[in-house]
């Protein structure tokens, strides 16, 4: 899944945005946000176009808290 996340800025205030784009739909997701940066371009108070994504298939938890007991990560120093 992709989520296109966006600010509107009108008179001062700041209203956040989101929309959701399906797993197969990169495509329309990339076209959107070009839209959101062409109407930004135009003047008008859209700011901090950005675009997340998520695989639904993911079999597990992001981030490194499953290394196990056998990692033994060291900084090397010199």
């Amino acid at each position: 899944m992709y989520m296109v996340y966006w600010t509107i800025e009108e008179d001062g205030r700041q209203a956040p945005h989101a929309q959701p784009f399906d797993t197969t739909a990169m495509v329309e997701a990339m076209r959107f946000m070009e839209d959101l940066r062409r109407r930004q371009r135009e003047g008008e108070g859209v700011r901090f176009v950005t675009m997340c994504s998520e695989h639904p298939d993911v079999v597990g938890h992001p981030g490194v808290d499953v290394t196990g007991p056998a990692y033994n990560w060291k900084k090397r120093r010199r």
